[in-house]
């Protein structure tokens, strides 16, 4: 599994599916996540697809309690229900998805101020080592050479938010950088004492996920680091696509979905193949 497109053989596991059920694994009954509704490709891909594929996966395996929030007012949205993806966070097939409840008001059941959210997901075009991300320019940001998206609620996620998921749909040394031209997302510049100077006590990246590896944090130290790798081949070339120092040696492989796991996913969570592109209807990263 690497980062050139490629069909799986008949039966094996996908990368977003592995990716998809790697994080599944990581939730617990009760929680509630938060993600956008990203459009475009690798983007909505590892941005909205793979984070709700995740959710829904883990309320059908082990955390029937958790709440999935999609665009922040869709709550619990029937997946199954899906024909494609919606393409705008007020997209008409979002509005008519059937769902749980639908909240257009602030600040409702769930608050992100109030610190109701445990986990989000969101991306940007550069993260740095200490986890800082960012989505507004490239280059000096008072004469940027390119102008970015935004924010996009990043600050908040990367605050508010019990912890965050970094989905990034590339890996590239232009991706991961030794720091960022801006930061739209703080990470643990100096740590978790770092963070608590700057009056932020909880949250911050858990994970970083891209098409070749999943990083996590020595959050004492505030240095990203790998915690696994797709596959041996993608071992082999971390380090000529990572713009800073990073050690492969001795990382574990991601671990493969259980048939069980993949069964699930397959014939319950996208058993149409919208959200992991499965069936053709997006290519495998």
């Amino acid at each position: 599994m690497s980062e050139s497109h490629h069909t799986p053989s008949a039966g094996a596991p996908t990368l977003a599916e592995t990716i998809a059920v790697t994080l599944a694994r990581s939730f617990s009954d009760g929680e509630v996540g938060f993600t956008g509704l990203v459009t475009g490709g690798a983007a909505a891909l590892f941005g909205t697809s793979i984070p709700l594929a995740a959710m829904a996966l883990a309320q059908a395996m082990h955390a029937p309690n958790l709440t999935i929030l999609l665009a922040g007012w869709s709550h619990n949205p029937d997946l199954q229900s899906l024909s494609v993806m919606p393409d705008s966070e007020f997209d008409a097939v979002l509005r008519d998805l059937p769902c749980d409840a639908q909240m257009m008001t602030y600040p409702g059941p769930w608050s992100i101020r109030r610190g109701d959210i445990d986990f989000g997901f969101s991306s940007g075009v550069q993260v740095d080592v200490a986890g800082n991300i960012n989505s507004v320019c490239i280059g000096d940001p008072a004469r940027p050479k390119v102008r970015l998206v935004g924010p996009i609620l990043q600050p908040e996620h990367m605050t508010l938010f019990g912890r965050e998921y970094v989905m990034m749909p590339h890996h590239a040394r232009r991706n991961f950088v030794e720091r960022v031209d801006y930061v739209s997302g703080v990470g643990y510049p100096g740590g978790l004492e770092g963070r608590r100077r700057l009056g932020l006590h909880h949250g911050g990246p858990e994970w970083v996920v891209t098409p070749k590896c999943i990083f996590d944090f020595d959050k004492e130290n505030g240095r990203i680091r790998l915690k696994s790798v797709h596959s041996e081949a993608d071992r082999q070339d971390i380090a000529a696509h990572t713009g800073f120092d990073i050690d492969s040696a001795g990382v574990p492989q991601t671990a493969a979905p259980t048939p069980e796991e993949l069964d699930l996913l397959r014939r319950h969570v996208d058993a149409k193949g919208v959200l992991l592109g499965r069936h053709g209807s997006r290519p495998a990263v």
